[in-house]
């Protein structure tokens, strides 16, 4: 059975140390995808990594801390004003709906955006239907059960 949520929600990602984040629901996009400042690729004793930090300091969560992800792949992105480009994503972990599922994310600079992670179809397809008139269902679960 799907579960439904809404055009935007909060979600935890415990490995990014993020908790109660905005987010929203973009079936027009096949990827998901978070914020993040300074994203480089670095060798490290003929080991590649991805560096990054998550948002940008002018957001409420900034916490200057640099991630590194030695699992990575790149991958070209359409983006909204049809623009390709090539993007790094990793893979981690969402909790929502008080449930922990697998996430694949491609770091994109988003600072102009007003949500700082969308979660795509690739994502919500099998587990999620859509409706549009709600918001926040998965966080009002969360503190509705406390």
């Amino acid at each position: 059975m799907k579960i439904t949520i809404g055009r935007v929600d909060k979600a935890d990602f415990p490995g990014l140390s993020l908790v109660d984040i905005d987010v929203k629901i973009d079936s027009g996009a096949y990827t998901s995808s978070i914020h993040c400042s300074n994203i480089k690729e670095v060798t490290v004793n003929n080991s590649s990594f991805i560096e990054f930090n998550l948002l940008d300091p002018e957001h409420t969560f900034y916490n200057n801390k640099k991630f590194t992800f030695k699992n990575y792949s790149s991958k070209i992105v359409k983006s909204s004003n049809g623009i390709s480009e090539k993007r790094f994503m990793i893979q981690t972990e969402i909790v929502i709906f008080n449930t922990t599922f697998p996430i694949f994310l491609t770091l994109s600079e988003r600072k102009d955006m007003t949500f700082p992670i969308l979660l795509g179809r690739k994502f919500l397809n099998k587990k999620f239907v859509i409706d549009t008139i709600k918001k926040n269902l998965s966080y009002k679960l969360k503190y509705l059960k406390k």
